[in-house]
């Protein structure tokens, strides 16, 4: 006569055990949940991705949130300055785009990335709407306008790729709040973002920032402006922070600011999830997760793997893990007629 009640105990308590993963998966599923997708032209946008997760983890969300980095890289040894004309870059763009949203299918993309945020206006993505987007170039010019004053003395030294400091669109910006064009000096730093990706405090990355450096100051003479603030407008430039603090140390310049707009960017886009309902859960009541992932069609090569995820590390664990363990899409987006053979390595 025992067997049944024991069995009937066995039941019971095997029902109890079950209750928590089912009273987790009642309460996840009356969370709302949000996919942010983050796209660089590299792995610099991951030190953006890196510090929402890091800022959301540590408020405690009351919504499951998803964060994708989308690698919009077209080909492992080439990039978008690469290609041949301005269309083509806004073309290859366009569909890196459409192949991130069809991956994750995004409630907000993040355009981590200047040189294709300053093609973005005129993708055909763009021109649908169909996701809300921000991207790093206001957070930018934002950040510089908070800092220098619009009249007086001072500058401002902005560093960026061959396609950012060509279209102007930073230098455009702050003339037309107000500053005078002489006050922006404009510094191309070509090839540095990939020899920052393959060891960011590597010497080939201080000989490079030293150079551009040299270059950007070369007309001040004796007279340094003053203030002097230094503009990162290339999202892998804040991983080699050091060494441009270096290379201004070296030669005796005085700057009163070095600024990197990725953290700001950051900062927008949580604000976009509060607009959006999603609030902080300090209290740990009804507390959502955040997970990050990392998608790439060309392969990611394993130096820069460990150069930008032993940097990451320190900000965000949960980020540095997506970048080593990445998930490679060879099919993401269609490049044949732009660049053949792209993605197959």
């Amino acid at each position: 006569m025992r067997y049944p009640v024991i069995a009937g105990l066995v039941l019971l308590a095997l029902a109890c055990v079950g209750q928590p993963a089912a009273w987790a998966a009642a309460a996840a599923a009356d969370r709302p949940h949000l996919t942010v997708a983050v796209t660089d032209s590299g792995l610099g946008g991951l030190s953006v991705v890196a510090a929402a997760e890091r800022s959301l983890r540590e408020a405690g969300v009351t919504a499951d949130i998803d964060l994708v980095f989308g690698n919009a890289l077209f080909d492992a040894d080439s990039g978008y300055n690469s290609l041949p004309s301005r269309d083509a870059k806004v073309a290859m763009f366009d569909r890196a785009l459409a192949g991130l949203a069809a991956e994750c299918r995004p409630d907000l993309v993040v355009i981590a990335c200047n040189t294709l945020s300053v093609l973005y206006k005129d993708t055909a993505f763009a021109a649908r709407g169909a996701v809300p987007v921000i991207d790093i170039v206001d957070c930018g010019v934002d950040l510089i306008a908070s800092r220098l004053p619009t009249g007086g003395p001072g500058a401002v030294i902005v560093l960026g790729t061959e396609t950012t400091v060509g279209e102007g669109t930073h230098k455009a910006a702050l003339v037309a709040r107000g500053y005078g064009a002489e006050r922006i000096i404009t510094q191309a730093c070509p090839q540095l973002a990939s020899c920052i990706e393959s060891g960011f405090d590597s010497e080939e990355t201080t000989f490079l920032v030293d150079a551009y450096v040299s270059d950007a100051t070369a007309g001040f003479g004796d007279a340094v402006p003053a203030p002097l603030y230094v503009s990162l407008n290339c999202t892998h430039f804040g991983y080699a922070l050091a060494a441009w603090q270096a290379a201004f140390a070296a030669r005796g310049i005085a700057v009163d600011g070095v600024l990197d707009p990725n953290q700001s960017l950051a900062d927008e886009a949580r604000g976009w999830l509060r607009a959006h309902g999603v609030a902080d859960a300090r209290d740990g009541a009804g507390a959502g997760r955040v997970s990050v992932r990392v998608v790439s069609m060309p392969e990611i090569a394993p130096g820069a793997i460990a150069s930008i995820s032993r940097w990451l590390q320190a900000v965000s664990p949960a980020t540095a893990e997506a970048l080593r363990g990445y998930e490679r899409r060879v099919g993401l987006f269609s490049t044949g007629d732009l660049w053949p053979g792209a993605g197959a390595r």
